[in-house]
């Protein structure tokens, strides 16, 4: 049984309205992040259709393991979004699972985005200019800022895989696909100075950045993989210990077999529909979904991007 999910929208001090494109009706326009397949405590959506509607994914997760192949692990392990800079997103770092147990009882993030659109001249912070630890504690120390991060220009298309311990930032004009594990875990090392609704400047965690930060993984980045595959262009982008992370270009009809026993689906471009196991059902930009254990037969058919991610 196929899982439709409702999108949650998150506002933020550097969101904009551009979800829009994504055919969403926003609340308001400083919107940054549409949570998009999520079982997070901080944002789990309600699917849309079936004998689980109006239930949350956390709950599903729980309650019919079947679905899930009869996944063992505690928790829903991914999460995707669709985030949206219309300014400049806070340089951060994320925790690996071990230093995120111990520390914040939740599992660590190890991220990737896909850049959906990008401003000319657009880029993103990804990695430190130093080698060690010592020259690192000094330039956070000191503020040395712009001569500590790592810039790198952006286009639609590019991709970036982001590890536990690599110190990044979203650039103002971008908006992004993220594949992440399940967790909100972020410890913020600049922030512009900038000042929330309160006017208070945003806390910074710079104790904890110095400790997590990677400098061993100043270009983790992966080489994308790409295939014609049954006639349709295939792209892998990654495969890991923490997530695989595929782009399917469908031109006609496809008929698609699961690489896992579930899998999350967000169509980022085109329309057109779905079937599985005989239950057409119509696709377009914006659209997030589950196939689940159950979901044997799947045939795509139109004009659509897919991103297709699994555990």
């Amino acid at each position: 049984m196929v899982l439709f999910l409702k999108p949650i929208f998150k506002e933020r001090l550097w969101g904009g309205n551009g979800l829009e494109s994504f055919n969403y009706h926003l609340p308001n326009n400083t919107i940054g992040e549409c949570w998009a397949i999520s079982a997070h405590p901080h944002g789990a959506n309600i699917i849309e259709n079936g004998k689980h509607k109006g239930q949350t994914l956390d709950q599903v997760w729980s309650s019919d393991k079947e679905l899930f192949g009869n996944d063992e692990r505690d928790k829903f392990p991914l999460l995707t979004k669709i985030l949206d800079a219309n300014d400049k997103l806070s340089v951060q770092v994320h925790p690996d699972d071990a230093f995120a147990l111990e520390h914040e009882g939740e599992y660590g993030k190890t991220e990737c985005w896909y850049i959906l659109s990008a401003a000319e001249d657009a880029e993103i912070i990804y990695g430190v200019n130093v080698e060690n630890k010592e020259d690192l504690n000094n330039y956070i120390d000191n503020k040395k800022f712009d001569q500590l991060f790592r810039k790198i220009k952006v286009k639609p298309g590019d991709f970036y895989y982001v590890p536990a311990g690599t110190v990044h930032a979203i650039g103002s004009g971008i908006m992004i696909l993220e594949t992440q594990q399940s967790s909100d875990t972020t410890y913020r090392i600049y922030d512009y100075d900038r000042k929330d609704k309160q006017g208070k400047l945003r806390e910074l965690h710079l104790e904890q950045s110095k400790k997590v930060i990677n400098i061993n993984q100043n270009n983790p980045n992966v080489t994308p993989k790409e295939y014609n595959y049954q006639g349709q262009k295939f792209t892998e982008f990654v495969s890991n210990e923490f997530f695989t992370v595929d782009k399917l270009k469908i031109d006609g009809e496809f008929d698609y077999t699961k690489p896992n026993v579930y899998c999350l689906v967000s169509i980022i471009d085109g329309h057109g529909s779905v079937t599985i196991d005989s239950e057409k059902y119509n696709i377009e930009k914006g659209r997030h979904f589950i196939l689940t254990n159950d979901d044997k037969t799947i045939t795509f058919k139109g004009d659509v991007e897919l991103i297709i991610s699994y555990a």
